[in-house]
């Protein structure tokens, strides 16, 4: 691998993305992406007595899923990347602990999924043949953490998106036909000052815009070189913003570019506000809906650029800002 610009890695092996899995919740089950989750869930606890149980389970029962899906032994998986939303991401810690397999807990907030593929791909690049990437987050669990107890039944207002219950995992290894991870484009923490936790698309936007930006500069690239640019959860209004920032920087977005909170949910018939987010929110569309499409060259390159609001209750609480941050890997089916 090879850095480019100012922060771009060039693989000159890329890894394939061998194979993925998803999960998700009930409210994702009646979604327009439906068809293309491995499985769905009827309630939030799935058999358990907590919502951080439930996402333990689902986080394992979806590594599990890649792992046979994949056909390479759980002794071949040479390392597991992985996080949530949750304190010292304990839904991963918990749900993995039994798998036997060398474990890095990733914390990116909503980026964490894309953060876990870039290091995982660098992972390969450098002494693994096959690696495990994996993120989940839970609607009730988030929120019982980040806002309010459920049972207040508080308002939200427009703004404000829905957590994505469920988990996404992808075997990454050194050989396979694609689709390949060719270059990645690590963000920077961009903080513009926005304090409205119920607003986290127009907190995240300003990341996405620098950190496409920089992967067109970088590569020399423009917005016309991909099938599809996905950001990870910006909802309805941070993809609003993020068109405008990047039309009032030369570049044309419109056409191509969709994000996994707007695409995950039918706003108008499930009343989800501006969307959906969550760690599980780009892993669970990637891993079912867009890798479907790749598989299938319905897609042949797309730029995943998965968004996070570096925040949690106690900042929050003292009146911090709410910062961002993106990655960015592109994925194409033939090198």
């Amino acid at each position: 691998m090879e850095k480019i610009g100012k922060q771009t890695i060039k693989f000159n092996t890329p890894p394939t993305i061998l194979d993925c899995s998803s999960i998700v919740g009930p409210k994702e089950s009646d979604g327009p992406l439906a068809k293309y989750f491995d499985k769905t869930l009827d309630d939030e606890f799935w058999g358990e007595k907590t919502w951080e149980k439930a996402e333990s389970k689902i986080i394992k029962e979806t590594v599990n899923t890649v792992i046979s899906k994949s056909g390479i032994s759980t002794n071949e998986i040479d390392c597991i990347f992985a996080g949530d939303l949750l304190n010292q991401c304990i839904s991963s810690c918990f749900g993995l602990r039994e798998e036997n397999i060398p474990f890095f807990g990733v914390f990116g907030a909503c980026s964490t999924f894309v953060e876990a593929l870039s290091l995982g791909a660098i992972t390969i690049e450098g002494y693994a043949n096959n690696v495990i990437c994996a993120t989940s987050s839970h609607f009730c669990s988030a929120e019982k953490q980040f806002r309010f107890p459920l049972e207040l039944g508080n308002q939200r207002p427009q703004t404000s998106q829905w957590t994505v219950t469920g988990a996404g995992a992808a075997v990454l290894s050194k050989n396979g036909n694609g689709p390949y991870i060719t270059h990645i484009t690590p963000g920077k923490i961009v903080d513009l000052g926005i304090t409205d936790s119920n607003n986290m698309g127009a907190a995240m936007a300003p990341a996405f815009s620098d950190t496409l930006i920089t992967h067109f500069l970088d590569t020399g690239r423009n917005p016309s070189y991909y099938d599809a640019i996905i950001s990870g959860d910006l909802g309805y209004i941070g993809k609003e913003i993020a068109i405008d920032i990047l039309k009032s920087q030369g570049y044309n977005i419109k056409s191509n570019y969709n994000d996994c909170g707007v695409l995950i949910f039918d706003k108008e018939v499930q009343d989800t506000h501006s969307g959906g987010s969550g760690c599980a929110c780009c892993a669970t569309v990637f891993s079912g809906y867009l890798f479907n499409q790749l598989k299938n060259k319905k897609l042949k390159k797309i730029l995943l650029i998965a968004t996070g609001a570096l925040t949690n209750s106690t900042t929050a609480a003292q009146g911090e800002s709410i910062p961002g941050i993106a990655h960015a890997i592109s994925i194409e089916t033939s090198i």
